[in-house]
């Protein structure tokens, strides 16, 4: 948000009033450069911070004092954070954009499937490192109930991590250790729900009207069917509708994913103080990064959809202007899987500088069941340029479940049915479309809307497992080749690229789910398998299929960083007259140029040089792949099945 010169004078005018009650406070860190360095921030940022905070609950009798206690907040948090943490705001409020380096690689894991509890994850560092690693997200970590827990966002303590994991200690020492490896540590801000073991609930549950304020708690049906002729079902399988009753209260509870998920109610500034403390505690253990959980759902309002209202930018907005006065170099990353227009409405230096690109994964699996290139064309075309200064986050796999979160007007620009295309593609990744490839498992299938999303392994998802399956050796082979094709994509698009960490090795789904009562219910855990260190030994050695998927993969990732012309965020998406091939120009910070094409299909396809020669790579150039120097005349430039080139001027 613009602060007008009046709001600047308004907001200083109340700062001059709150900052000698922060000085009696804070009297022994007065005139330390600590202090100065607090002051100069708060400077700074309090302005937006103050008209964020009054739009949310400026009509509150006691907005002033929460505001107080807020920036006491900051300034504790400031005054507790480590040196070496203080250093790096420094370094990085020097390079803000850091994270747009060509050598950014992300990955991400659950600790205990990759490697147990989080010692031995810090032994796997040198893993870290040698595949690329810069960035590396762990799945939540913290204590939570027993049984379903929703793989661990059903959080009963922010501050104590699940015990079977390690200790809040081993997550500092392992933050320290990854640091000093080059890799930022990255967590989740589950923000919109805690369990119904959170001290909060079980307070709210044994009668405090303090702590029943945190969530929303209903006498009767009266409201919940109020909210609900609008809202829609997340998980209609399992949890129809939003709202659970609870018999040792007697109240219906706004439980939006499940049962033992309470929704925070951020109408109350107090919830809003409390997960601030949450987030800027977790900004000190040393995460760089933390990823807004179903940050969209965050701000209830009767007689709408109740997701991406606008008070929840107002939320995301204050949460930020508050870090960057005590903990100025954590980023944000949404994870919003919702429209794309609503999706990039979260991007920005003052909300989230990282997101994922859910639009960019759902369209390249289309690509792969189509083999057509046209609906990626058309979205990306228009729908991946963000703001300089922050970045997308590409993966290929998460996680989550893939829902096709398309716009419907670029389909229908294309005429294609945006709800038929949803049942094909539902229908071909889960094996029951004639002819195909993947092995996936549908995930909250709707049977009275036809509507569902997919869950699988992305080697599944491209074929491995049923090529294996069948032995045949040409098939494995494709499959091999449509795992690199969409991993060479995000590596060379624009952003960060995260990989999901198991697929480097083609590990396939994990069907043993079923046989835990915790998670059978959940098709999600099929591509949630721990990881097979026998099999992932045998990475190095290219005669076996590990070998050969991480061998390949592994090239991707060192060309990368080499190609300064994938840093940042431009790109042009390119039309080269075949809608098999997605054609696509990067340009570095510099002005380098690379051109990325990709074969979506297990034919080979041809293009007229002329195609290529118009984005300034001459006749002569290279393919950054393979490592050789094309030199064309009038000859067609040919792409073998699901090849990617990754083209420089000679």
């Amino acid at each position: 948000m613009s602060i007008t010169p009046t709001q600047d004078r308004d907001a200083q005018r109340s700062l001059a009033r709150l900052l000698p009650r922060l000085e009696q406070e804070f009297a022994a860190h007065v005139g330390t450069p600590a202090w100065e360095a607090f002051l100069r921030r708060l400077d700074e940022h309090f302005p937006r911070l103050f008209y964020l905070l009054r739009e949310l609950y400026g009509d509150q009798y006691d907005f002033f004092y929460h505001l107080e206690r807020t920036l006491a907040l900051a300034a504790q948090s400031w005054f507790d954070r480590p040196a070496d943490l203080k250093a790096q705001d420094a370094q990085r409020e020097a390079n803000p954009t850091w994270f747009q380096s060509e050598q950014m690689l992300g990955g991400v894991c659950y600790v205990d499937l990759f490697a147990g509890d989080l010692q031995k994850l810090r032994a796997k560092i040198p893993y870290f490192q040698e595949l690329g690693l810069t960035y590396l997200h762990l799945m939540p970590l913290f204590s939570a109930p027993e049984g379903d827990n929703d793989g661990g966002y059903a959080v009963s303590d922010y501050r104590a991590v699940d015990p079977r994991l390690g200790s809040m200690e081993d997550l500092r020492t392992l933050a320290q250790a990854l640091r000093g490896a080059g890799i930022s540590l990255v967590l989740d801000f589950i923000c919109n729900h805690t369990s119904d073991e959170h001290r909060w609930a079980l307070a709210a549950r044994a009668g405090d009207p303090e702590y029943a304020d945190y969530y929303f708690l209903f006498p009767d049906r009266t409201m919940p069917d109020a909210y609900e002729r609008t809202l829609r079902e997340i998980f209609p399988d399992k949890h129809p509708g939003a709202f659970t009753y609870r018999a040792e209260i007697d109240k219906w509870v706004w439980t939006t994913f499940n049962v033992f998920q309470w929704d925070l109610n951020y109408r109350n500034p107090m919830t809003f103080r409390e997960m601030a403390g949450e987030m800027l505690y977790l900004a000190n253990i040393g995460t760089e990064v933390l990823r807004f959980d179903a940050l969209a759902f965050m701000w209830k309002e009767l007689g709408t959809v109740c997701e991406s209202l606008p008070k929840v930018h107002t939320l995301v907005q204050a949460f930020n202007a508050l870090l960057r006065i005590a903990a100025p170099s954590l980023l944000f990353k949404s994870e919003a899987i919702v429209h794309p227009d609503e999706v990039a409405r979260y991007i920005s230096a003052e909300e989230c500088q990282l997101s994922y690109n859910p639009l960019l994964m759902a369209l390249l699996w289309n690509s792969l069941a189509t083999r057509e290139v046209r609906l990626l064309r058309q979205s990306m075309g228009h729908r991946f340029k963000i703001a300089d200064d922050c970045a997308w986050v590409n993966y290929v796999r998460c996680h989550d479940d893939i829902g096709w979160t398309f716009d419907d007007a670029d389909a229908g620009a294309l005429g294609i049915n945006g709800y038929d295309h949803r049942r094909f593609l539902n229908a071909f990744y889960t094996g029951r479309f004639g002819g195909s490839f993947a092995r996936g498992l549908p995930f909250q299938e709707n049977p009275r809307t036809g509507d569902a999303r997919i869950s699988g392994m992305l080697a599944s998802l491209a074929g491995l497992e049923a090529a294996l399956h069948s032995g045949d050796g040409a098939e494995i082979e494709l499959a091999v080749r449509r795992i690199c094709l969409l991993h060479a994509i995000i590596l060379s698009i624009g952003g960060i690229p995260l990989f999901y960490l198991n697929d480097e090795i083609g590990a396939l789904n994990d069907y043993s789910y079923v046989d835990d009562p915790a998670k059978a219910g959940d098709s999600r855990w099929v591509h949630r398998p721990a990881t097979d260190w026998a099999r992932m030994e045998r990475r190095h050695d290219p005669a076996t299929l590990e070998g050969r998927i991480y061998g390949r993969l592994r090239h991707l990732i060192q060309v990368r960083k080499a190609t300064r012309a994938f840093a940042g965020n431009q790109m042009q998406v390119i039309n080269v007259g075949s809608d098999h091939i997605f054609g696509y120009v990067r340009t570095g910070p510099e002005g380098q140029r690379a051109v990325v094409l990709a074969n979506f299909t297990e034919r080979p396809q041809s293009l007229h040089p002329n195609e290529v020669r118009l984005y300034g790579l001459g006749y002569q150039f290279r393919d950054l792949v393979e490592g050789r120097t094309l030199a064309l005349g009038e000859q067609m430039l040919t792409l073998e099945p699901y090849q990617v080139m990754w083209l420089a001027a000679e």
